[in-house]
């Protein structure tokens, strides 16, 4: 058993391992070819992970990419692909600014409807395609595609100034939230700055994700729906049912991812609000490979690329353009797909190696016993 164990954590961490390495090699093919040193930009971003607060940006970007993440790995445990995290994540954002603009309550009851009303936006969304999927077998993908551009009309409209706009200079804003709204976050000082608190909401998802798949009996018919629906069902597992549960409760984590930025820095849903979070959450689930804390480890190597990057443009003597941590966070996205099918096969052929070996040691055992019962 110790043994099967040390194999599994294996093919569990070289699929990433791989990945990593293989973006960072053909990333510096690309630097060779325009003439450029293929080792400096690494060793500039690596030298800006030392300052205190590019580690703050890490963090707190991280924290954002962590819950799109989730909600992308989800999906993908149920053999579903949640494209449209990016939208249900910035229709979130939007609804509850607009929410946190326009109610007044105590602080103790304005964060708790503030995150309830970014995850009910969330799932909301979500269910939309999660009933075109069970109601009219509409994929998903498709789905979730063209919800993700109804939602950014969406945004566009409900952020009109005779909606619920507010123009402030050239940028359209939903107003400044309450205050009673923020949520506060550990300030290590002016030269620092702050870690979101919902970092933590983060980590506490991170670990109900774990806790919910692998500890509960939903967790179960989840996963085993996602393996196999015809399985599911024959073990008295409702598929459909499993199918909208699913995109509903991708949809309301993915309707948190904005809430760190939105309650802990930004206090208002605007423009210049980050896109994107989505699809890099869709990376940042398939390095993981869909653990809590594969993710997590992917959710910071990402947003060290992005926050270590700017500093490329300031290089000296020659300047490098940090669009390379975009090159490679697109390598990475092929590279892992590619590495975890060598593994997969990998492994599949020393346990099929393992399982003959097996079973010509129990044939020769008992050749050997039937040569024993014939001696006698």
């Amino acid at each position: 058993m110790k043994k099967f164990d040390k194999e599994r954590v294996l093919l569990a961490v070289a699929g990433p391992v791989i990945a990593l390495v293989a973006a960072i090699l053909l990333t510096s093919v690309v630097l060779i070819a325009s003439g450029k040193s293929p080792i400096e930009p690494y060793t500039l971003m690596l030298q800006q992970a030392a300052y205190s607060d590019v580690q703050v940006l890490i963090i707190n970007q991280a924290s954002m990419y962590y819950l799109a993440a989730l909600a992308v790995a989800i999906g993908f445990r149920m053999n579903l692909f949640n494209i449209g995290v990016d939208g249900q994540y910035r229709l979130a954002a939007m609804v509850t600014a607009v929410v946190g603009a326009n109610i007044a309550l105590p602080s103790f009851l304005q964060i708790p409807l503030l995150l309830i009303v970014g995850m009910l936006t969330g799932a909301f969304w979500a269910g939309v395609a999660g009933v075109l999927k069970v109601t009219r077998g509409v994929s998903e993908v498709v789905a979730t595609i063209m919800l993700n551009a109804i939602a950014t009309s969406l945004i566009g409209y409900l952020t009109l100034s005779n909606v619920w706009g507010v123009q402030v200079g050239n940028n359209m804003t939903t107003g400044v939230m309450r205050k009673s709204g923020w949520f506060p976050g550990i300030n290590l000082g002016s030269d620092v700055g702050e870690i979101y608190g919902l970092v933590f909401l983060a980590i506490a998802m991170g670990v109900l994700y774990w806790v919910v798949l692998n500890r509960t009996r939903f967790g179960f018919d989840l996963r085993a729906t996602g393996e196999s629906e015809t399985a599911a069902a024959a073990s008295g597992v409702d598929a459909k049912k499993m199918v909208l549960t699913a995109m509903l409760i991708s949809g309301a984590v993915a309707g948190l991812s904005g809430l760190p930025l939105l309650l802990g820095d930004s206090h208002t849903y605007s423009l210049s609000f980050p896109t994107g979070l989505g699809f890099t959450g869709i990376t940042i689930a398939l390095l993981g490979r869909n653990n809590p804390v594969g993710i997590a480890f992917a959710a910071l190597l990402i947003a060290f690329l992005d926050k270590a990057s700017p500093a490329l443009d300031y290089a000296t003597p020659v300047a490098y353009e940090k669009e390379i941590a975009t090159i490679m966070q697109g390598l990475i996205v092929f590279a892992v797909v590619i590495s975890y099918e060598a593994v997969r096969q990998w492994g599949l052929r020393r346990q099929q190696k393992r399982v003959g070996a097996e079973l010509a040691a129990a044939a020769a055992q008992n050749n050997s016993e039937k040569k024993e019962v014939a001696a006698r």
